[in-house]
C-alpha cells in the first residue's frame, strides 16, 4: 500500500467501499428471495432445516456471476462521482490527471475481480450446480433422512403404515405412536405406544430399530382369533427403502467446467446438439468475463453528471445497462444453444455493440471538453422533474383540481 501513491490509496479506498456493500446487499436479497422458497420446499419434503443452508452455498457461485461485475461497476461509478460531485475530480483534472491515469487502480481492481469471476463461472459454478441438483434429488428420496410427518401416515416400503402424534428433540423422541405392519403371509400387526424412538444399527445400516415403550399389540393372522399383546417395551425393525444413485456430473452442459467444454465442443464424437450447447456455454461464460474489462470506462462514463447537478440518473442506467445486456447474452445462449444462430454472432455480437457504445461514451467524457455521454438524458429527466414539482406545487395551491 505504501509503495502505491497518494492519489490511488486514495481511490481504491473510496472504490472498495460501495463496491464491498454493493456484493453484501446483492447477495443478500438474492439469498434472501430463495431462501423462502427452500424453506418451503424442504419443510415439504421432510427433511432437516441444516440442508437448506447447504442448498444455498451451493446457489452462492450462482448468484456471484452476476454480483461481482455489477458491484465492480458501482463501486467504480459511485467512487468517481464522489470526486465529481466534491469538485475533486476538476482539481485532478486541473494539475494533469486524466482519466486514464486515475482509472489505474480500478482497473489492477478489475484484472483481479475478472480472474476470480472466470474461476467461478468456468470451474466453481458448475460443481456446486451438480451438487444442488445431488441434493435436491437426496432430499426427494429421503436420502437425506427425511422426518415423519407429525399427525399423519407415513408408508414405509408398501408393508407399514406409521403415524405420530408428536415429535420433541428434533425428532429423536416419539410421542402417541400408532403402528401397522403386514407381512406377505397375510398377517397383520396393529400397535399402539406411548412413545418411542429410533435407533440405528451399526451392523446393518439399510435396517433402523422402532424402540416402543408402553404399549399394545393386537395380531390378526388369516383364520385364528386376534391376539393381544401388553409391552413395556418392545423393538420394531424397520427396513429403509433403497435410495436411487443420483446421476454422474454433466447431464446437462451447465455442469461442464471449462475444459470439458472445450473437449465436447470440438469432438467428433459428440452429437451435433451436443456441440451446439456447449459452444454456446462456453462463449456465454467468456464474453461475461471478457465485458468486465470495459466496465471501468462505462462507470467513468456515467458517474459524471453535468455541474451543478446531483442526478442519480448515470447510477440507475448503469444497473438496467449491465443487467440488460447479461439478459441479452443468456437470450443468445439460448438461440446459439438450439443451433440457430452461430454462437459468434449471438454472443460476440452484442458484445461488439455494447463495447462500442462504451468507447463512445468514454471517449465523450474523456477526450470532449464539456462532453456529457447521457447529457441529453440528463436534460430530459431535470426537464422531467422540474414539471412534475410545479404540477404537484400546482394541485397543493388548487386541491379542488385534484376532485
Amino acid at each position: 500500500m505504501k509503495a502505491l501513491p497518494a492519489i490511488d490509496r486514495y481511490i481504491l479506498r473510496l472504490v472498495l467501499g460501495p463496491m464491498g456493500a454493493v456484493f453484501i446487499i446483492a447477495a443478500s436479497l438474492l439469498v434472501l428471495d430463495k431462501m423462502l422458497k427452500l424453506f418451503d420446499f424442504v419443510a415439504t419434503e421432510g427433511g432437516p432445516v441444516s440442508v437448506v443452508f447447504r442448498m444455498l452455498a451451493n446457489l452462492l457461485p450462482e448468484y456471484a456471476s452476476l454480483a461481482i461485475p455489477l458491484g465492480l461497476l458501482l463501486g467504480i461509478l459511485l467512487a468517481f462521482r464522489k470526486l465529481a460531485t466534491s469538485s475533486e475530480l476538476d482539481v485532478m483534472r486541473a494539475v494533469g490527471l486524466s482519466y486514464t491515469r486515475l482509472l489505474r487502480v480500478p482497473y489492477a481492481i478489475t484484472l483481479v475481480l475478472a480472474a476470480l469471476n472466470l474461476v467461478v463461472v468456468g470451474y466453481l459454478q458448475p460443481l456446486t450446480r451438480y451438487w444442488y441438483e445431488q441434493l435436491q434429488f437426496e432430499l426427494r428420496s429421503g436420502a437425506l433422512g427425511a422426518s415423519i410427518k407429525v399427525g399423519e401416515f407415513t408408508t414405509l416400503q408398501d408393508k407399514m403404515a406409521l403415524r405420530i402424534e408428536q415429535s420433541r428433540e428434533e425428532g429423536r423422541q416419539l410421542i402417541g405412536i400408532f403402528a401397522r405392519v403386514s407381512s406377505p403371509k397375510g398377517q397383520v400387526l396393529t400397535i399402539s405406544a406411548r412413545e418411542g424412538r429410533f435407533l440405528a444399527l451399526k451392523d446393518a445400516p439399510d435396517t433402523i430399530i422402532l424402540r416402543l415403550t408402553d404399549g399394545q399389540i393386537v395380531q390378526d393372522q388369516p383364520g385364528q382369533n386376534p391376539r393381544v399383546l401388553s409391552f413395556s417395551r418392545h423393538d420394531l425393525p424397520i427396513d429403509l427403502p433403497a435410495v436411487e444413485q443420483f446421476r454422474k456430473r454433466g447431464g446437462v452442459e451447465r455442469e461442464y467446467i471449462l475444459p470439458e467444454l472445450l473437449r465436447i465442443g470440438w469432438s467428433d464424437k459428440a452429437t451435433q446438439a451436443a456441440r451446439n450447447e456447449t459452444r454456446a456455454s462456453l462463449n456465454f461464460r467468456l464474453v461475461e468475463v471478457v465485458m468486465m474489462l470495459l466496465l471501468p470506462l462505462l462507470a467513468v462514463a456515467l458517474a459524471v453528471p453535468p455541474k451543478r447537478s446531483t442526478s442519480f440518473l448515470g447510477v440507475f442506467l448503469s444497473v438496467v445497462m449491465v443487467v440488460a445486456y447479461h439478459k441479452v447474452n443468456e437470450y443468445g445462449q439460448a438461440v446459439a444453444a438450439l443451433g440457430k444462430v452461430s454462437p459468434w454472432l449471438a454472443l460476440w455480437g452484442p458484445f461488439v455493440i455494447f463495447s462500442a457504445l462504451i468507447l463512445w461514451m468514454y471517449w465523450r467524457i474523456a477526450y470532449v471538453p464539456g462532453g456529457q455521454p447521457i447529457g441529453a438524458l440528463e436534460r430530459l429527466s431535470a426537464n422531467g422533474s422540474k414539471w412534475l414539482r410545479q404540477l404537484i406545487a400546482r394541485f397543493r395551491r388548487d386541491p379542488a383540481k385534484l376532485r
